[in-house]
């Protein structure tokens, strides 16, 4: 059985003991064409692995055929080391379970035990090395082996990005039944079509009444197959891949007993949402109390280490980007004081963490008066919630525009990341009206500091809803580590790009 909270972030998927032997034959699927998705998905896995252990043997084996030619000291020992590095390897991979099918091709859980694995290869390698004092041995720990490390993941995220490419047209996605109210199911549709590359496409429904509101027999274009005493029967009938459970009215843990055992003589996976709103990943464990599994919650850091390492983060890489980027800020600059001579940077006062406030800095992209142009601009407003957004601002300058689209006149916010009344990732930046419009839940989102871009930025941005925004800047303060920063940073280049959502 797992867990899931939003399909978007799929780092954390814990499956429950696997279910006794069936004393019962198999069904065989009314639709064995079904049965493509599955072997799709263990091609992947051969194809990872295959990508994997090519990496490891060229690599070695270059190494040590350019020690044999002389290009530096070839003996017994660098053959030896070479060897043994990449058995390692190969045993840290396997070890590390970053073969496992179930989170290749999505979230950020494959490359951190990527990352593990090769972390725990080369310690061993260096301890081994340091024992019995082998001096081959340090070209392997602090370059052979981290290459290799490095070229799986730029393989990996290649398989990847080809993966997305075919889940993006349907295919390599696996047929899922969702099961819960007509709201839930609803929900867990729109989520699944915004990420299509997590590669869930709900196929079917039920419904506690077998039916959709006001007895129609779709929701969102997805067949309502069944009430919730039929789920059983259709997965033996269709041959769906996941049932995921959501909201079901009257499902306690009795009733997903016995679903989990109608199930076992099938390759069906069981989903279920534990109703924790937006709490995943590191936060998540479960802790067995004499055989019952209870999911414990550790709390959100905000202080303490985990602080230190995101602001020292920060401020490096915010440092980083300021000196590459210097030239084109310089001429972004000159082209915002060039196209009406006024101000080139707009200064307002913004809400940061804990309530406190700060002068956020941006590149202008409206037109001087546009403050107190607002006023008669307020009964067009198109923003979600206390937001006031426009698609077509007539404040907007002609340099404007092109800034917004792409999120440049966001780069100066690099000084607020320095001065640390930012950070680069984190939730939007509020206005103090915003703020007092503010709900118990929204609040939550001062209890750390803004950033220059968050889920919000790589979800969709403006053309996101008031609840969207708050559930992703939600997840992110729930949620936060290292790892997913670096992941939301990854992403933004590719959102600003394309500009989605801007304006």
């Amino acid at each position: 059985m797992t867990t899931f909270h939003d399909v978007a972030d799929t780092t954390k998927r814990d499956l429950i003991p696997a279910p006794r032997p069936s004393r019962f034959p198999r069904r065989r699927s009314a639709t064995a064409v079904l049965d493509a998705p599955r072997a799709a998905q263990r091609r992947f896995a051969r194809m990872v692995i295959a990508a994997d252990l090519l990496v490891v043997t060229l690599t070695v084996a270059v190494t040590i055929l350019v020690g044999l030619t002389g290009a530096f000291a070839a003996d017994r020992a660098l053959v030896v080391c070479g060897l043994l590095s990449a058995a390692l390897v190969v045993a840290g991979l396997w070890a590390a379970r970053t073969w496992d099918s179930r989170v290749l091709g999505q979230g950020s859980t494959e490359f951190l035990r990527l990352g593990r694995a090769i972390v725990g290869a080369d310690v061993v390698l260096a301890m081994g090395g340091l024992s019995l004092m082998v001096n081959s041995v340090r070209l392997w720990v602090f370059l052979i082996v981290p290459l290799i490390g490095l070229l799986c993941l730029g393989s990996r995220f290649l398989l990847r990005k080809w993966l997305h490419q075919r889940r993006s047209t349907g295919e390599h996605v696996l047929p899922v039944l969702a099961v819960g109210s007509v709201q839930a199911v609803a929900d867990l549709i729109r989520r699944t079509r915004r990420d299509p590359f997590f590669g869930w496409q709900i196929t079917g429904a039920c419904t506690p009444t077998g039916t959709a509101d006001g007895g129609g027999d779709h929701i969102a274009e997805v067949p309502v197959v069944g009430d919730l005493d039929a789920v059983s029967s259709r997965v033996h009938d269709v041959g769906y891949h996941v049932v995921a459970v959501c909201q079901a009215p009257g499902w306690g843990a009795a009733r997903l007993h016995r679903l989990a055992w109608q199930l076992e003589d099938t390759d069906t996976e069981l989903a279920v949402d534990p109703g924790l709103m937006e709490i995943a990943g590191p936060r998540m464990h479960i802790a067995p109390v004499d055989g019952f599994p209870l999911l414990r919650l550790s709390r959100p850091k905000f202080t303490g280490l985990a602080r230190v390492t995101k602001t020292v983060t920060d401020r490096a890489l915010a440092s980083l980007i300021l000196l590459l980027l210097a030239p084109i800020l310089i001429s972004l600059a000159l082209a915002v004081w060039l196209g009406d001579r006024g101000p080139i940077f707009f200064h307002q006062e913004r809400v940061g963490a804990n309530g406190r406030t700060f002068r956020l800095v941006k590149f202008r992209s409206m037109c001087v008066d546009a403050e107190d142009r607002l006023a008669a601009l307020a009964a067009t407003n198109e923003g979600a919630g206390p937001l006031f957004k426009l698609k077509v601002d007539p404040r907007v300058t002609r340099v404007g525009h092109f800034l917004r689209k792409y999120s440049l006149d966001e780069l100066p916010q690099l000084f607020n990341v320095l001065g640390g009344s930012m950070s680069l990732v984190g939730p939007r930046p509020p206005l103090a009206r915003e703020v007092k419009t503010y709900a118990d839940d929204a609040r939550r989102r001062l209890l750390v500091r803004p950033g220059m871009t968050g889920l919000w930025q790589v979800s969709g941005r403006s053309s996101l809803s008031w609840e969207e925004s708050v559930r992703l800047d939600l997840r992110y303060v729930e949620n936060w580590s290292l790892a997913l920063d670096l992941t939301i940073m990854w992403k933004t280049f590719g959102a600003v790009v394309r500009g989605r959502g801007a304006y």
